[in-house]
């Protein structure tokens, strides 16, 4: 049930382990837009609302956990690689409890502060009672969304995506069944639409615990590596920990871009939140794929397989290349029908949204070039490299919208211009440093 990913046919592994990442994020996608219709449809408007505004901080949240999971599964792909076993267990006993605690620490939080998080979130006073039911029962799944990730991305390190994927697909069907028998079927509301969310999240988390217990019992840890190691903790800290801040910062980029797109009004805000849909579940194959051409580079890392990483790094890119060449094409042709799927009947809102995917599509290839970069850095114990990229395609479309939006003559189409401006910067900045300073080895030294 592992996958080794430093021997045989490159692509094929690579997209063999690719494939369950990227049909979960499709299930993903299915539940949250059956998830918003249930609300809308049989709660109200301002339910749906009141959710919403949730589900900023809500992502901002589990970004951070999710960080952490990503950081130390390159860890333990390194360690797989390399086939050191007693690092492997005492990297799992000691990141596993360093990111516990820390999803108990900011569970405890956000339930004590729930108010006055209500308030820094500026939901309007009618709105707030919603949200605080909606919170109080949502943050008790932060829990479990650390042991699904935490125990996702272990398996992942040692070549396994399909399993996780079967928990996932467990947990989206049972909360959507889980909805309509709470919210329609009994009219809990938005408190039976949060137990939902919270009940599937546990059943897929020790779902997957207990089904890691059993079936992967040479990688039990023992009591013997339940110790404390500072070297080992300094390595996955600086691994997770610099992850964790590269998705907080992608985060934070976001929403500096969504306040500046609020400032244009009704029409452009609903535009761009359409468009941003349709936008990411475009490209997000392209993301799962970077994030498995980072387990692969990690094992191949740490079994010292230079000359296999270099063949990956071209098989990869042809990969992405091809892919991204059709689904631009696809959704530069299909825009207006795309978004009439979200918004028929409302041709202003639909012009802006075709403006805004039509020029973000012409240049996928970008960003699915900058996957491969992340994860590539990620996997070759280089994650402060991909936080200087994220850093420089964030800070590159947050300046260059503010900049070019404020000319009259450009207005809007400035924001969207940006995006892929930041793109190929953080592609020409991460590309130079590859052939300058990693191209020709691999320091496995480090780690």
């Amino acid at each position: 049930m592992e996958q080794d990913l430093t021997t045989g046919s490159i692509t094929r592994k690579l997209l063999l382990f690719a494939i369950p990442l990227m049909v979960g994020n499709v299930l993903q996608q299915f539940y949250n837009i059956v998830d918003t219709w249930i609300v809308g449809k049989y709660i109200g408007s301002d339910a749906l609302a009141a959710v919403g505004s949730a589900y900023t901080l809500m992502t901002f949240l589990a970004s951070i956990i999710l960080g952490l999971c990503m950081g130390s599964s390159a860890y333990f792909a390194i360690q797989y690689g390399r086939n050191c076993m007693e690092p492997f267990k005492k990297g799992i006993f000691l990141s596993f409890s360093m990111i516990g605690v820390l999803s108990l620490v900011i569970t405890v939080i956000v339930l004590w502060q729930v108010d006055n998080i209500i308030s820094l979130l500026h939901v309007p006073e009618k709105l707030a009672g919603i949200s605080r039911d909606y919170l109080i029962i949502i943050f008790f799944g932060i829990l479990a969304t650390f042991l699904y990730n935490y125990y996702a991305n272990l398996l992942r390190a040692v070549g396994n995506s399909f399993v996780p994927l079967l928990f996932l697909g467990v947990s989206v069907i049972l909360n959507v069944v889980l909805d309509v028998y709470f919210v329609v079927s009994l009219g809990w509301g938005v408190k039976g639409a949060a137990l939902a969310t919270v009940i599937a999240q546990y059943v897929s988390a020790l779902g997957l615990f207990v089904f890691y217990a059993r079936a992967f019992p040479k990688l039990k840890v023992e009591r013997e590596y339940m110790v404390w190691d500072t070297s080992i903790l300094k390595d996955i800290f600086r691994l997770s920990g610099l992850t964790c801040l590269q998705q907080s910062v992608m985060n934070f980029g976001i929403l500096m871009v969504q306040g500046l797109v609020n400032s244009f009004g009704a029409v452009v805000m609903a535009a761009f939140s359409v468009a941003v849909k349709i936008d990411t579940i475009a490209y997000m194959p392209v993301q799962d794929f970077g994030n498995a051409f980072s387990t692969f580079v990690a094992q191949n890392y740490g079994a010292g397989k230079t000359e296999r990483i270099k063949k990956g790094i071209k098989s990869a890119i042809m990969v992405v290349f091809i892919f991204c060449v059709v689904i631009s094409s696809i959704v530069c042709i299909l825009a207006p029908q795309l978004m009439n799927i979200f918004v028929k009947g409302k041709p202003d809102v639909t012009s802006v949204g075709v403006s805004y995917l039509r020029i973000e599509a012409a240049f996928y290839f970008g960003i699915g070039l900058l996957f491969m970069l992340y994860g590539y850095y990620r996997g070759v114990n280089r994650p402060t490299i991909s936080l200087v990229l994220t850093i420089c395609s964030l800070g590159t479309r947050v300046v260059l919208a503010y900049v070019l939006s404020g000319i009259p003559a450009i207005g809007v189409t400035g924001i969207w211009a940006a995006i892929p401006i930041g793109w190929f910067l953080a592609d020409a900045v991460g590309v130079i440093y590859y052939v300058r300073c990693m191209r020709d080895s691999v320091d496995r030294a480090t780690i």
